[in-house]
């Protein structure tokens, strides 16, 4: 299948590893210009410099998508840089499973408004898109009442009502928008390899409740953003897509 997205133009938040590097590196693969940010120039500008070398234009800033006036300064950058924006990926998050004021805190200005600055921040240019893609990714945490149940479930449920009222909104203009919703996915350096060194209980109950008998990996993720943010899905929007093998026993009507 022919996804359309050669020389389309990305901004992806969070995309030094995991799932978030995955989707860069697998935009980039099908021929779209990429800028990316994390908070960690040394990282964000060796995944930048791996992006160039397949072939693309690609660079990042180091930033925090809490500070909103940065992130909407990266975002400016990139569309200076690439004369436009069509697609916007969403996906990081402040991970905050605690139930103290903080991780609520955090959670809310990471996950949710870093969200909701982003999409902001790159709207003008979507608007002047031929196929225009915003990408949020959500988890089956906000489906799911589970051992992220607080913080992190609740603003990556809350991504979901978000992103589908962008949907409608911005439908007649030709703009779509989706949430993409991972199960547990692992990868080295990733949260579930430090539960399963830290926690094993935690892990082995977590792998035992997939009946696939394993988690996710970061390109399996990958795979569902792009084609979704892709022109071949061009009459999908407002959806919420699962990807976890079967891990979540709720039916979504």
């Amino acid at each position: 299948m022919d996804l359309q997205l050669k020389g389309m133009r990305a901004v992806v938040t969070g995309a030094t590893k995991g799932i978030g590097r995955a989707i860069a590196e697998t935009l980039a693969g099908e021929g779209v210009n990429v800028s990316i940010c994390a908070r960690h120039d040394a990282e964000v500008q060796e995944a930048a410099a791996a992006l160039r070398a397949t072939g693309v234009d690609a660079f990042g800033s180091a930033l925090d998508v809490a500070d909103g006036a940065a992130l909407k300064q990266w975002v400016q950058a990139s569309a200076d840089r690439f004369g436009g924006l069509d697609i916007v990926i969403a996906n990081v998050s402040a991970l905050a499973i605690g139930q103290d004021e903080e991780s609520w805190r955090k959670g809310f200005e990471i996950d949710l408004m870093g969200c909701v600055r982003l999409v902001d921040a790159a709207m003008p240019w979507l608007e002047k898109s031929k196929a225009g893609a915003i990408v949020a990714i959500s988890s089956v945490s906000g489906r799911e009442i589970d051992f992220a149940a607080g913080p992190y479930g609740t603003f990556k449920a809350a991504l979901v009502h978000y992103i589908q009222g962008v949907a409608n909104q911005r439908a007649a203009q030709g703009i779509r928008a989706n949430t993409v919703s991972p199960g547990n996915t692992y990868f080295a350096g990733g949260v579930w390899e430090q539960i399963q060194h830290g926690n094993p209980e935690l892990y082995q109950k977590a792998l035992a409740l997939n009946p696939t008998g394993r988690m996710g990996t970061p390109q399996e993720m990958a795979n569902a953003v792009v084609f979704i943010a892709s022109p071949a899905a061009s009459f999908i929007s407002g959806a919420n897509l699962v990807v976890d093998g079967a891990l979540t026993r709720g039916v979504q009507l």
